[in-house]
């Protein structure tokens, strides 16, 4: 069973930058698609970033709000997911969401596992 925990969210100011970690555990070896989502106050949730992790990667998806912002990566042992977020700007606050699904749809409901969120805020 997939877990995911977030972590890495917290206060900055326009213009400055963060990385929001998740650390993946009980996924054996096998290849899953995983992305970053955020749910702004009082709005729906949105894709950020997403990326396969299988042989060679593969393409990765950016939202255009956060195209040449932001980065997603994972580490070597494909243990941690990282987003770092640079030029953060007034539209950014959000709960930020790690997730991961067997399949290759970057849409909300096609993910099977979730992380409990981290908040980011920027003032």
């Amino acid at each position: 069973h997939v877990q995911l925990v977030e972590s890495g969210g917290g206060s900055v100011q326009a213009g400055g930058s963060l990385r929001l970690s998740c650390a993946i555990s009980g996924r054996s070896n096998e290849n899953y698609f995983l992305a970053w989502f955020r749910q702004p106050p009082g709005k729906e949730r949105e894709g950020v970033a997403a990326m396969y992790t299988g042989f060679g990667g593969g393409n990765i998806y950016y939202d255009d709000s956060v195209k040449g912002r932001f980065t997603i990566s994972q580490d070597n042992s494909k243990n941690t997911l990282f987003l770092q977020m640079n030029v953060l700007r007034p539209e950014d606050p959000a709960v930020y969401y790690c997730a991961a699904q067997r399949g290759g749809c970057f849409v909300d409901y096609a993910f099977n596992y979730w992380g409990q969120g981290t908040q980011v805020t920027v003032s």
